[in-house]
């Protein structure tokens, strides 16, 4: 359990990593989830108008929780403990609690409990919070990676307002690693960083804060440490050592730091990817054709180069579903059922767990047997319509559930399948002018070929006709 006074907390935090000096003060500072932060918002409301309400937040990590919790309790003069819950039991919860009732009767102080991790409590540790929740003996403020509908139980949550927090843009990490530099409490001004550097940074941090000032760190003070005191090396680092005009403490200008030592320093490789560019349309189509044709090591590849470069996961998913359909059809129908899955573990789940659904849904169609029978067939169907081959429907088909259908013949000699033993009975569906239209043609492949099977039978059915025999492949 860690108990510690907010003040106490920033006075340590200003000698410490890069992502703790420049932990936002106050809302202004907040960099991304803007739709939390409009005047008026519910959030806004909370910080200046300084209610009880609690609130749980819910986010991928590194999008602002744990500040949002310091901003709470620093706006509205309050006590700030924290406890989290991979730690924590409910005799931890007791203690703050009964010390906050206790502050809050003596002095009239109220008290900011910020839990971490949520999620990771059980139903009886969630309980023990509500009496204080629902008291107003402390404003709580709970943080969680995870669904909260599936982890935060309903009591809890339904006595708390419930924000989300988005990823953070490209352009938010961008400005994020601009502030770091130039910021007093972060190199202020004793560093620039190179173009090409800026953009692996903004792929490294995959929309997360906090990845991405400790990488921006590990690459500053390597590049500090290599242009030595003259170039405020280690002599001249921290807030306080850099001299006017954020040069180093002897008139040097500010250290650049380059692409390559920024590599070195995070050990990750930049990624050659221009996601608005060639690269972005060329590996996507690679991915595509890799699967199509069946060479599961290259559609991996693909993959892991599009999500190490920072590509949206989300598009990714789109496109094998897409393929789901187009390329594997009805040879793998639970293709389709595989990549609709991957796609919503990304949306519970989100990186980096959930690019192992995104492999197994790959795999499975890279590996699954191949048709593109059902789009040519919705094709062939399209061009006809197009063409203006779109006849009425056939009376008997038509609407006969209001009044006046009758007497105009609608649903007259319709056969109801169900009647029959065989379920399917001849008559046509059809318009007329498109009688006898064929546009499914199956494949031999996978379960395709069943499918194949079946519809020659219900097509004899239908039109009256014997199916066709199969064609004589003898010499």
């Amino acid at each position: 359990m860690s108990l510690f006074d907010a003040e106490l907390a920033e006075t340590l935090a200003s000698s410490g990593p890069l992502a703790a000096r420049l932990r936002p003060r106050g809302l202004d500072e907040v960099v991304g989830q803007r739709h939390l932060l409009a005047e008026g918002s519910p959030l806004r409301r909370l910080v200046e108008g300084g209610g009880t309400t609690s609130v749980v937040l819910w986010g991928p990590p590194g999008t602002g929780k744990t500040t949002l919790a310091h901003i709470v309790s620093r706006a509205t003069r309050r006590r700030f403990r924290e406890l989290s819950a991979v730690t924590a039991g409910v005799k931890d919860v007791r203690a703050v609690v009964d010390e906050a009732r206790e502050t809050l009767s003596m002095s009239g102080v109220r008290t900011v409990l910020f839990i971490d991790e949520v999620h990771r409590f059980t139903r009886t540790q969630q309980d023990a919070l509500l009496p204080s929740v629902e008291r107003g003996w402390v404003t709580l403020v709970a943080a969680t990676t995870e669904n909260p509908f599936f982890c935060v139980v309903s009591p809890l949550l339904s006595r708390s307002l419930l924000l989300t927090l988005e990823p953070l843009t490209d352009a938010d990490i961008a400005e994020l690693a601009e502030r770091a530099v130039t910021d007093p409490r972060g190199y202020g001004g004793r560093l620039v960083l190179a173009e090409e550097a800026r953009e692996h940074l903004v792929r490294v941090a995959g929309g997360d804060a906090r990845r991405a000032l400790t990488a921006l760190e590990a690459g500053a003070e390597a590049a500090l440490a290599a242009a030595g005191p003259d170039g405020a090396g280690p002599d001249g680092a921290g807030p306080d050592g850099a001299g006017p005009d954020g040069a180093g403490p002897d008139g040097a200008g500010p250290v650049r730091l380059e692409l390559d030592l920024l590599e070195r320093a995070v050990d990750r490789a930049a990624v050659r990817y221009d996601r608005e560019g060639d690269q972005h349309y060329d590996v996507v189509s690679a991915f595509i054709k890799s699967m199509r044709g069946g060479d599961v090591d290259a559609a991996l590849h693909y993959l892991a180069r599009m999500l190490e470069a920072g590509e949206d996961p989300r598009f990714v998913a789109r496109r094998m579903i897409i393929l789901a359909s187009e390329d594997v059809g009805m040879a793998d129908p639970g293709a389709l059922g595989v990549a609709v899955s991957a796609a919503q573990a990304l949306e519970l789940v989100g990186l980096p767990e959930a690019r192992l659904a995104l492999a197994q849904a790959v795999i499975h169609l890279t590996l699954a047997p191949k048709s593109n029978a059902v789009i040519t067939a919705l094709d062939a169907a399209t061009a006809d319509i197009r063409s203006g081959r779109v006849g009425p429907v056939p009376p008997h088909l038509r609407d006969a559930h209001y009044r006046g259908a009758a007497r105009l013949g609608h649903g007259e000699r319709y056969r109801y399948p169900h009647d029959h033993p065989d379920g399917v009975v001849r008559q046509q569906y059809a318009p007329d002018v498109l009688a006898g239209s064929d546009y499914y043609h199956p494949t031999g492949h996978g379960f395709e070929r069943r499918a194949g099977e079946r519809l020659l039978l219900l097509r004899g059915v239908l039109r009256g006709q014997p199916p066709d025999p199969p064609a004589d492949t003898s010499g």
